[in-house]
């Protein structure tokens, strides 16, 4: 679509049943958040939107593995995904949830349109039944032998550890995971959608009218579920967790996952114009809307096939492309959190940026190398060695070097302020700069508006290079020793120097531009170090010779990025073995229990004096009173008999907060401050859990002076 009015942007729903790794960040979410970035640098109309998908037998699953509810599981994971995606410089416009009320009625407004339409199929059919539980069973319900590797804790749909699909027939041996026996099949009646009736559709849409523009993996797929012929899907199932299904007599049915994530796409623009005063229908209705779904390779089925059957039937618009990648490994091995071979975003956040200062260019670090290995035509490979690098050896050595030493000299050379350009002695070197500034900026928007985004990305890296090259052959700091009798550099000296730094400068400033949708904190960073405005970043300053103005006073430089050590690296692969080994021992260890007991862990070994830094004294509550949004929060005053403090902790759920005023309680009083809620929280409440889950106060002794040292 050439020109269109808007852009609406789409990452796949993640799934709230568990942290994500950088692989599905890798997939789903970075190439948009850089194709979203380029698209608001031009000024364009954009709303990029996701959001939690919170329905389906994952979700119960997790609940039952965890011994708490749905809700509290997808409560738990949604502030995490949301949390750890802010935390990485995705730059959603909003980040929804399926559990909203909004998207209840929008997916159940969506079902009811087509079922009133005639467009649905109403089958009766034979269902996987738990007779003790009196449950029909999803896939995920049953577990048993895998037929292709003998693990005997495959699902009903997929056996984790050979990858192999499969179904509850082919298992052997199947039981419920409920109730441990084999299950019963039973009728059930279900709502299906027909997508067999509309396979011409999809063959002219997507293998006629998408053939040179959509990735070859994406028409491959399509074309070889075309080929086998489709089938009517069901959009309904019996579950007790989800968007209830709006027909009289359907109770204990819900709408299946499949069918209602898709529409949370629908029901977040919905929720992001009620939060912005706009119409959301543009963004689905009018055709000049350019929409776009950014995935992995096992979601082109949904997005491609299934999804825009539902859409053309509603009367939505289509998706222009579907932009997925394939699968990204990690260390020689598939990732899989369930084995803990995976790097889950939440672990790197919390090993290189919240444990260290100036941990935003960790974060670009990593969008860097995850761009540059992106999947975007075959399976790539994540290695801690390939991480180090690319952080070392290119941005490091060449991006950061170039605007490193630009500052340097220009701070050194030129008194801190941009020089001028000397037209009568300009050569075909610093002309050659500014061609290839502008070729650059022509690149990199072809290649990102082809989702080529590892290409654009070189292209960035490139002219860095070019400019290292460039500085390194007009050696300013070699011009600058032919000196008078002053000691400064002669007038022609400063006159080559002043050529040079000028040039560096500018194509500093055009790199910022350039990063900026790959590398964000990178370019304001940048932009600090100009004594710039973030508006410099707007896209249609690039390839200019003039962003920065003569005589403009800059601050000193920054260093962009800072080494990996090859500790750092043999400590994030020790990390990983361990971890895996760890998870695999508790699944043997569990599966050995005949009780279904759990394994009881301890946390490794510390010495005295890490237990000696804990500073824990006693104190009282005196007040209490819950936190606004947040179920599980209450804002704590607590008396510790020489200052009284906030405190924010998440026991909302265990007590009213008229229950504990005047609690004596035990305090971890040496913590960092954090923010929490906008409040923040001075210490740690120290809890137990009984046996039943439900947090216990560790009391002190009523008579304790509050203050008082606990040892």
């Amino acid at each position: 679509m050439t020109n269109p009015k808007r852009y609406l942007i789409t990452s796949a729903l993640p799934y709230a049943n568990g942290p994500k790794h950088i692989g599905h960040l890798a997939g789903a979410y970075l190439p948009a958040d850089v194709y979203a970035r380029y698209l608001r640098a031009q000024k364009k109309e954009v709303v990029y939107v996701c959001g939690s998908d919170e329905h389906g037998a994952a979700i119960t699953i997790q609940a039952i593995k965890e011994k708490t509810t749905p809700k509290e599981i997808v409560d738990k994971y949604h502030a995490l995904l949301e949390s750890n995606m802010r935390d990485l410089g995705i730059s959603f416009d909003i980040y929804h949830r399926t559990s909203a009320e909004i998207h209840h009625e929008t997916a159940q407004e969506f079902f009811t349109a087509l079922n009133d339409k005639g467009l649905l199929e109403v089958k009766e059919s034979e269902q996987l039944y738990d007779e003790e539980a009196k449950t029909f069973l999803a896939d995920r319900y049953i577990i048993g032998t895998c037929p292709v590797c003998g693990n005997d804790s495959a699902y009903g749909d997929q056996c984790e550890k050979c990858g192999t699909s499969l179904s509850p027939e082919q298992l052997i041996n199947p039981k419920s995971t409920l109730s441990g026996n084999p299950p019963a099949k039973k009728k059930t009646t279900h709502w299906y959608l027909p997508l067999n009736k509309h396979e011409d559709f999809l063959r002219q849409w997507i293998l006629e009218e998408h053939q040179s523009d959509w990735k070859t993996n994406v028409l491959g797929q399509c074309k070889s579920w075309l080929d086998s012929g489709l089938q009517p899907r069901a959009v309904t199932r019996d579950l007790d967790w989800g968007v209830k299904v709006p027909v009289a007599g359907a109770d204990g049915k819900v709408l299946y996952v499949w069918f209602d994530a898709p529409i949370g796409y629908i029901s977040a623009t919905k929720q992001w114009a009620l939060d912005n005063n706009k119409d959301w229908k543009p963004y689905w209705e009018d055709k000049d809307t350019k929409l776009v779904h950014f995935i992995g390779k096992d979601n082109i089925v949904f997005h491609c096939i299934i999804f825009p059957v539902m859409l053309k039937l509603h009367g939505n618009i289509l998706p222009d492309n579907v932009p997925s990648n394939e699968f990204m490994n990690l260390e020689g091995d598939k990732m899989s959190t369930s084995r803990g071979w995976s790097i889950e975003m939440d672990e790197y956040i919390n090993d290189f940026v919240k444990k260290e200062n100036g941990g935003d260019m960790m974060v670009d670090a990593l969008r860097y190398y995850l761009t540059a290995i992106a999947p975007e035509t075959k399976d790539s490979e994540f290695t801690w060695k390939g991480f180090q690098d690319a952080l070392n050896s290119e941005l490091v050595a060449i991006f950061g070097n170039f605007v490193n030493r630009t500052f340097v000299l220009m701070h050194k050379l030129c008194k801190g302020k941009v020089p001028p350009i000397h037209l009568d002695i300009t050569d075909e070197a610093d002309k050659k700069i500014f061609e290839d500034i502008r070729a650059a900026k022509e690149t990199v928007e072809k290649n990102i508006e082809g989702y080529k985004f590892r290409d654009a990305l070189f292209e960035v890296i490139d002219l860095a290079r070019k400019g290292n090259k460039y500085m390194q052959d007009k050696e300013p700091w070699i011009v600058a020793k032919q000196v008078g009798e002053d000691g400064q550099p002669t007038p022609e000296a400063q006159k080559k120097i002043d050529n040079a730094l000028h040039v560096c400068l500018q194509l500093t400033a055009n790199l910022s531009i350039l990063i900026n949708p790959f590398l964000p904190f990178t370019a304001k960073k940048m932009c600090s170090m100009m004594k710039v405005v973030d508006k410099m970043l707007e896209w249609e300053n690039a390839g200019k010779d003039k962003l920065l103005s003569v005589g403009y006073s800059l601050r000193a430089p920054e260093l962009l990025f800072r080494k990996m050590e090859d500790a750092e690296v043999e400590a994030q692969i020790e990390k990983l073995k361990t971890k895996t080994k760890k998870l695999m021992d508790n699944a043997s260890n569990q599966q050995g229990n005949n009780k279904g007991e759990e394994t009881k862990t301890l946390k490794p070994i510390i010495q005295f004096d890490d237990f000696a830094k804990i500073d824990l004294k006693t104190g009282t509550i005196v007040s209490a009173e819950k936190v606004e949004k947040a179920d599980k929060l209450l804002k704590l005053e607590v008396d510790l008999g020489f200052e009284k403090r906030t405190i924010v902790s998440g026991i909302a759920l265990h007590y009213e907060p008229s229950a504990i005023i005047g609690q004596k309680v035990v305090v971890v009083t040496n913590l960092a401050p954090r923010k929490m809620r906008g409040i923040e929280s001075n210490g740690m409440i120290l809890m137990a859990e009984d046996a039943n889950g439900k947090l216990k106060f560790i009391s002190a002794d009523e008579l304790t002076t509050n203050g008082s040292s606990v040892s």
